[in-house]
């Protein structure tokens, strides 16, 4: 009897201190991500085909899921698959990959190796002079299209970008600054459809953007 009480005891007191121990703290979002998940990252697994036309010039169809695309400019398409390049679609893949960093950039804060993220600081934006939050990203100079370039991100406090400064080989002077503007919300995924600069005489245009998601694919 006095066994049993005495194991009794230990188990009482093994519960209570498992009780007792504070619960795991949930994991921090990264800057990147949060700005990503304000987008609508967190839908993007659902994601079956997105299509869209760069400023005009080009329209894109990608599946995600096999990174199948087909580029049509004019009366020319071309298909072809990421995970098969040759020397023949190389240029057709250059512009899609710039395209889609215009058009997904939230995403590609998650989405990019060899990138390194500032933390984040208050600054005052080019074109609108907001006091807003700015990142800076800084690409490694090895791999991708365009190696070494930089980025300086602003965003308010809903984590949703504003501006953007583009500076080829990350070198101190802007090579290009520009707004986000006019989103729009595709299935849960909030897309900037224009970006102007500063003095008003230019205009980056997404057009006939549709994003499908895997459920209504079927």
């Amino acid at each position: 009897m006095q066994n049993f009480l005495y194991s009794l005891a230990l188990f009482l007191l093994f519960i209570s201190c498992k009780e007792l121990k504070p619960k795991d703290k949930a994991i921090e979002l990264s800057v990147a991500e949060k700005i990503a998940n304000a987008h609508g990252f967190e839908q993007w697994k659902n994601v079956s085909e997105i299509a869209f036309t760069f400023n005009g010039r080009r329209s894109w169809l990608w599946n995600p899921g096999t990174n199948a695309i087909t580029y049509t400019k004019d009366t020319l398409t071309i298909t072809y698959n990421r995970t098969q390049l040759d020397s023949t679609v190389i240029p057709i893949d250059r512009a899609f990959i710039n395209d889609k960093f215009w058009l997904l950039i939230p995403f590609q804060l998650v989405w990019d190796k060899g990138l390194s993220i500032s933390d984040p600081v208050k600054a005052q934006a080019p074109i609108s002079q907001k006091l807003l939050n700015k990142i800076t990203l800084s690409y490694s100079n090895v791999g991708g299209y365009t190696p070494g370039d930089g980025y300086d991100i602003f965003f308010n406090d809903d984590y949703i970008i504003e501006e953007w400064i583009f500076r080829k080989g990350n070198k101190d002077e802007p090579s290009l600054m520009n707004t986000f503007e006019n989103y729009k919300d595709f299935n849960g995924i909030k897309i900037a459809m224009e970006h102007k600069n500063a003095e008003g005489n230019w205009n980056l245009t997404f057009t006939d953007v549709k994003i499908t998601l895997k459920a209504m694919a079927k």
